[in-house]
C-alpha cells in the first residue's frame, strides 16, 4: 500500500506540473482536466475507491489548476490538437 500512495503522490505532482500545457486558458484547462481525470481514475483503482467519482473530482481539480496557471509557468509548446 505504501507504493500505491507514493505513486498517487507522483501522479498528482506530475499533473500539477503539466497542467500549465498550452498557450490559452482553455488549452491549459482542457489538458489539466485530462490529466486530473487520469490521476483520479488511477488513484481510485489503486486504492479501491469509486473510480467514476474520483475521475470527476480529478478532472475538475485539473481543469481549475490548468486554467489558473499562466503559460509562462510551464511551456511545453503547442498542444497536440493545434498541430
Amino acid at each position: 500500500m505504501k507504493i500505491a500512495k507514493r505513486s498517487i503522490v507522483a501522479i498528482i505532482l506530475s499533473a500539477v506540473a503539466l497542467s500549465g500545457c498550452g498557450t490559452t486558458t482553455g488549452d491549459r484547462g482542457l489538458s489539466g482536466a485530462a490529466i486530473g481525470a487520469g490521476a483520479g481514475a488511477v488513484g481510485a483503482a489503486l486504492l479501491g475507491g469509486p473510480v467514476i467519482a474520483a475521475t470527476l473530482v480529478g478532472a475538475a481539480a485539473g481543469a481549475v489548476t490548468g486554467a489558473a496557471t499562466s503559460p509562462s509557468a510551464v511551456n511545453l509548446g503547442k498542444p497536440v490538437w493545434n498541430h
